[in-house]
């Protein structure tokens, strides 16, 4: 929000100090400008770096543990493995030219001090630059202070950079405004009072709709008079808060009705953004009727208060972090916070167990979206859960996003939660079966079997002593997942017949009943009966389709694009292979995406086009190196894609091989993806 006028100086610093220097936080008062500036430089900078620039946003994140996951998740990095994160990253980083913006430390000192030292130390092409209302204490940190922006002397001489961007900003909401002799005095009046804070400047520029310049002065000294010395508006800041942005933000808190102000304090339990109908849900009630709720965010949108941004998936609102922390402090002296938190809680738990029952079905592209776009929101909740486990919802919410953590590619920081969950909440239940086996899935999709049997052991047995049918199921899925990343493809068979010979497909799609059926037809195409792999297929995607849902049945045009390979239809898997990446790129399944890559790698080498198989297995290496084991260890998987290499070696010759196996590792992803996509290639 804030303006970059009167800021080339500091630019021309921050570009001086990152270029001498690996960490670089930038310092000052709330309101003052260090995130835009950070932002400015980054793009400025970003051409310099190999590996690119990255914003890492953490106003919104609570836990420090997670700092290392929110970091993974901004790269282009999504391990399935099960190491530690902070390993996991410096693999990634040990060799690459990376730029990382770290925005809004100073909730996080603790942990992201600890994290940002170690990940100097292992990556040497690394470079940080954090903004932070105080240091982070990092061996070397350059600290560079950001002061607000100078302003005329009494007279409205000198530097006039905060007349700008007040003039600016009011011009947005007042057409036709600038700075003229007979208002000069008075704006450069107004500026020295707010000491040049952008922020304060910015909010101060809202009411000049309404107010002149003159007037607004008057009503700001009554207000600084009002304040005097006094912090115990906003006592609760840490660290304390400019005396300038004290008095802007309480001034324009002031001018708001009440029911305005009990908004801004309840909509400051939102992390990130939120849409109307959230704030609906968790702040309206007999002192805030439904009714008014939307003339109310369109008043806090007027003040500057929110932020509205349009978004395909309809309007969005959020608060600047200064803005945010002054409403939480006034919902603490509310006495509101506890229930507005569980208020919050609530309506991401509906949301979860809407998104649970209806993933396996139409709409998953929208969903996929909606539960991203709410992933701040989701975080905060899941902590509030963490705080009172006796009520079994860490466990339940959790367990729900399931659709979440894996179709979505958040496995890392689901198995986080779902651990945490279940080692508060031990005592036997139908709830902690279901986070059991949903923890269980998120390890075995990573490529660890041994850890995600220990949950399908526990939930099979808690399962049979409580008569939880669908756990039993859940659990024998899990344990048939463990069987074929293991090789026992008999084992494998025989327990996806089991669960199939249970089914009644009057009863819905089922998560085990899918899996079993992919089973099925894995281990037939391996024993080359792959008439039996098709069948099962088919009668799959005749499932799927009654249902709308996509996100599987991408999965089996992927084994049935195997199968046809196999019996050297290679136009064939090649149109399968493209459905399944189409969807599988539209839903961000990293897994998905890789395998199809690899089908149509191995389809070119097998009608001897050796040089688009090269290219197409370095795109595909790409991916898998973002996901940490390749083709998920299984044997089958490994040895096709063993055979394409030495098929496009034997096509094109060693040298030419590794000349377009690297083109494809450097293909910018999605500019890789569209080309595999296209027949005509």
């Amino acid at each position: 929000m804030t303006s970059l006028v009167g800021r080339r100086g500091e630019l021309a610093r921050i570009r001086r100090l990152c270029g001498e220097f690996r960490m670089v936080t930038l310092t000052g008062v709330g309101g003052v400008g260090k995130s835009r500036l950070a932002l400015r430089a980054a793009a400025v900078m970003q051409k310099g770096y190999g590996d690119g620039a990255w914003l890492v946003a953490l106003s919104a994140l609570d836990q420090g543990a997670l700092v290392p996951h929110t970091i993974a998740e901004t790269l282009p990095l999504a391990d399935r493995t099960t190491r530690p994160m902070m390993d996991v990253l410096t693999e990634y980083l040990v060799d690459r030219h990376v730029l990382l913006v770290l925005d809004t430390c100073e909730h996080l000192i603790d942990d992201l001090s600890g994290t940002a030292r170690d990940l100097l130390v292992a990556a040497p092409g690394l470079s940080i630059l954090a903004t932070s209302r105080r240091p982070l204490g990092v061996p070397d940190e350059q600290v560079l202070i950001i002061d607000p922006l100078p302003v005329p002397d009494s007279r409205g001489k000198g530097p006039q950079e905060a007349v700008v961007l007040l003039a600016e900003r009011t011009a947005r909401s007042v057409p036709g405004f600038a700075v003229t002799d007979g208002n000069r005095a008075d704006l450069a009046r107004l500026c020295r009072r707010l000491e040049g804070l952008p922020l304060a400047i910015e909010l101060a520029a809202a009411r000049l709709r309404e107010l002149p310049a003159a007037e607004l002065c008057e009503r700001l000294d009554d207000r600084f008079a009002m304040l005097g010395d006094s912090e115990a508006e906003v006592a609760d800041a840490d660290p304390p808060w400019h005396q300038a942005l004290r008095t802007a933000i309480g001034w324009s808190h002031q001018l708001c009705t009440p029911e305005e102000r009990l908004l801004w304090a309840r909509a400051s339990v939102f992390a990130g953004s939120f849409d109307d109908v959230a704030a609906i849900e968790v702040c309206a009630d007999a002192l805030l009727p439904a009714e008014i709720l939307p003339a109310l965010l369109a008043g806090l949108v007027d003040k500057s208060i929110l932020i509205w941004s349009p978004t395909g998936g309809g309007e969005r609102y959020r608060m600047l972090d200064t803005i945010r922390e002054y409403g939480a402090i006034w919902l603490g002296a509310l006495g509101e916070q506890e229930e507005l938190r569980r208020r919050h809680r609530d309506h991401f738990l509906i949301m979860a167990r809407r998104g649970d029952a209806a993933w396996l079905g139409p709409g998953q592209v929208a969903l996929n979206d909606r539960t991203n776009v709410e992933h701040d929101n989701l975080r905060t909740a899941l902590d509030h859960c963490l705080t009172n486990p006796a009520d079994h919802t860490a466990l339940e919410l959790a367990a729900a996003l399931w659709f979440f953590w894996y179709p979505c590619g958040f496995l890392r920081e689901g198995q986080h939660y779902l651990e945490r969950a279940l080692d508060r909440d031990t005592g036997p239940s139908i709830v902690r079966n279901r986070a059991l086996w949903v923890c269980s899935l998120t390890l075995m999709v990573q490529g660890d079997p041994t850890a995600g049997m220990v949950y399908a052991a526990e939930c099979a047995g808690t399962a049979e002593q409580l008569g939880d049918t669908a756990a039993a199921l859940a659990a024998q899925a899990m344990v048939m997942a463990a069987a074929t990343i293991r090789g026992d493809l008999a084992l494998a068979l025989a327990l996806a017949d089991s669960l199939l010979a249970v089914h009644r497909p009057e009863h819905g799609l089922t998560l085990p009943t899918l899996l079993a059926r992919l089973c099925q037809s894995h281990v037939h195409t391996a024993h080359g009966r792959v008439e039996d792999a098709v069948k099962a297929l088919e009668e799959m995607c005749a499932e799927c389709d009654k249902h709308g849902e996509r996100w599987m049945r991408a999965y089996a045009d992927l084994f049935r694009a195997q199968a046809e390979l196999s019996l050297g239809r290679c136009d064939a898997a090649q149109t399968f292979a493209r459905s399944a990446l189409e969807m599988k790129h539209r839903l961000h399944d990293n897994i998905g995406i890789a395998m199809a890559l690899d089908v149509l790698a191995c389809a070119a080498s097998a009608s001897g086009q050796g040089e688009p198989a090269a290219r197409r297995l370095g795109l595909a290496q790409q991916v898998w190196d973002t996901i940490g084991r390749a083709q998920l260890g299984i044997h089958e998987w490994v040895s096709a894609r063993r055979t394409c290499e030495l098929e496009a070696r034997a096509a094109i010759g060693d040298r030419a091989y590794r000349a377009a196996f690297r083109t494809g590792y450097d293909t910018e992803l999605e500019a890789g993806i569209a080309l595999a996509l296209d027949p005509g290639t």
